[in-house]
């Protein structure tokens, strides 16, 4: 799944978007780019349960 977070400035946020997803599914694979603000996820758990993790740790993803 891919998400756009505006809020992903730095390496520092990809870091803190990467720990929220491995919050819910510590296997997850996550690929963040900051410069693009894209976040791809390859995951088995449902999207919702990402972004509320996401929205939590205060990356919430653009609609």
């Amino acid at each position: 799944m891919k998400f756009r977070i505006e809020a992903m400035h730095c390496g520092g946020c990809a870091r803190g978007v990467t720990a929220a997803i491995r919050s819910v599914d510590p296997a997850a694979a996550v690929e963040a780019d900051p410069p693009s603000r894209a976040v791809t996820v390859t995951t088995d758990r449902p999207r919702a349960a990402i972004v509320a993790a996401l929205e939590a740790a205060g990356f919430p993803p653009a609609a």
